[in-house]
């Protein structure tokens, strides 16, 4: 395959450039993308010390993709491919009583145009959007994005950090998901404090996103632009369609809104850990989300590690003017002739439990998922951490959709860890989806089963290489048709400087 011929020829000339010895980089990436500083900045005792003591993070990258539907019509289904090679450069300042600022320019560009669509086709890409910004090659035909996605000052005092300006921040609901070419950001204020012991506590207060695909923040919500265009304000895959900047118009409300986050973990009781998250946008909805982890030592090495997480989500508006459904076919802006398989139209009150079991062994890792979606109002949770992460999602999959039921299974080993091939990991998961095929409106939902293999190579602590691939195994709609089921494949290049 082309893409693939690619890739790893980027990856002999990365290899080349590298030197031998295992010396840890100053950053690592965590599995899911997260970034993880082993070195920072020195305190500063003079003002040019601030500049000198600074450090530079560099980070090269390529992503390939390749979407293969199993019945495409060429129209609304279309085989799709996607190519981004780029990086990011982060500066930090040194801390100069306790303040320091932050800036991180990121960039992507799809240079060659035969491991891309052509412009007309932007809209049939799948997994491999995020690497381009499908509004501006609409718009411009620009397939290069160039984003100040990180632009914050920091304030240390203690165990505490407060952050102002453009930034990155993990949540329960909320994550820069850093697995394409840029991360989804946030712009506004934040604090996390450990002050207490075994306590961590976060809260923000955002007043714009930029999802991974887009050029310029925009609202945390609110669907379409003023003009009606759809690639140009919130239209994350878990985005609520109605939830639409006309609808918002039309009831009279405001089209700009905050999102605000208060977060607590414990670890006060050995073994055992707990999580609570709030999230809300001020008059439209909010969410609660309680989740617990207990590890139990079974001897030998073995360790069984139980997890519960529980999710209610609270109508606080919203439901007037988007409705139940994420396809935004219940909206106030829509005249449908039945409830689509909603009990309520206009509502947003839902909830969700889900429950795992964990058994590791040194380089084993196994899990067992399951998560059910009330048979209520969707899910909503467009800010790219997944209500059903860590428990039944796989990749490029959205399972809290209401009356949903998802089973699954996980198994990840460590090659390198167990001391029979240096760097090298696997992760395998299984998932079974079984939606309640009415929502939506009939015909748009059909179950599936879910392949999702991960191979990663650690070629040196700086460079890794990774090999994703995704099947998924669909009924046919309820209408007949059969229009979800597909593989994909994907290539990506890491090194860090």
């Amino acid at each position: 395959m082309k893409i693939i011929n690619v890739g790893l020829s980027l990856v002999v000339a990365l290899s080349l450039s590298v030197a031998a010895e295992d010396v840890k980089p100053k950053r690592t990436l965590k599995a899911n993308m997260n970034e993880v500083y082993n070195v920072l900045p020195t305190t500063a005792n003079t003002f040019e010390e601030v500049f000198t003591k600074g450090m530079v993070y560099g980070h090269l990258r390529t992503n390939a993709f390749r979407w293969d539907w199993d019945s495409p019509d060429n129209a609304t289904n279309a085989d799709n491919k996607a190519f981004g090679l780029g990086g990011s450069l982060i500066y930090k300042t040194a801390p100069f009583y306790g303040l320091s600022t932050t800036v991180g320019f990121y960039y992507s560009n799809s240079p060659f145009s035969s491991l891309r669509e052509d412009n007309a086709d932007v809209g049939l890409v799948k997994s491999g959007k995020d690497t381009f910004s499908r509004y501006d090659v609409k718009t411009d035909g620009d397939w290069d994005m160039a984003v100040l996605a990180q632009s914050y000052i920091q304030y240390d005092v203690a165990k505490t950090s407060l952050k102002f300006g453009r930034q990155l921040f993990e949540s329960a609901l909320t994550a820069s998901n850093d697995t394409k070419m840029i991360p989804n950001a946030f712009e506004g204020l934040s604090i996390e404090s450990k002050d207490l012991p075994k306590t961590t506590l976060k809260a923000a207060y955002f007043t714009a996103q930029k999802l991974r695909d887009h050029t310029t923040f925009h609202d945390v919500i609110t669907y379409k632009d003023s003009s009606g265009d759809s690639w140009n304000n919130n239209d994350d895959s878990g985005a609520h369609k109605g939830l639409s900047y006309s609808n918002f118009k039309n009831a009279g409300e405001d089209t700009e809104h905050e999102l605000v986050i208060g977060a607590l973990t414990n670890t006060s009781v050995e073994n055992l850990k707990l999580d609570f998250t709030y999230t809300a946008v001020p008059d439209v909805l909010s969410s609660a989300i309680a989740e617990i982890n207990y590890k139990i030592d079974l001897g030998g090495g073995y360790a069984l590690t139980p997890g519960f997480r529980y999710m209610e989500q609270f109508d606080n508006g919203g439901g007037d003017i988007g409705g139940a459904s994420l396809s935004g076919n219940l909206g106030m802006d829509k005249t449908p002739s039945t409830l689509l398989g909603y009990k309520d139209r206009f509502t947003l009150d839902s909830s969700a439990w889900m429950a795992r079991l964990v058994l590791t062994k040194g380089a084993l890792k196994l899990l067992a998922g399951y998560s059910d979606v009330a048979d209520e109002a969707d899910i909503v949770a467009p800010w790219r951490a997944f209500p059903t992460g860590g428990y039944t999602r796989a990749m490029a999959q959205l399972n809290w959709i209401a009356n949903t039921q998802s089973t699954m299974l996980e198994a990840s080993y460590d090659f390198g860890k167990a001391n029979i091939l240096k760097g090298f990991k696997t992760l395998a998961r299984y998932v079974v989806q079984d939606f309640d095929e009415a929502k939506q409106g009939a015909g748009a939902l059909a179950d599936n089963k879910v392949i999702h293999i991960d191979l990663v190579q650690q070629i040196t602590p700086q460079l890794d290489a990774r090999v994703r691939f995704g099947n998924v195994n669909a009924d046919n709609r309820l209408d007949g048709s059969n229009k979800d089921s597909y593989s994909e494949y994907r290539f990506e290049i890491n090194y860090l400087f």
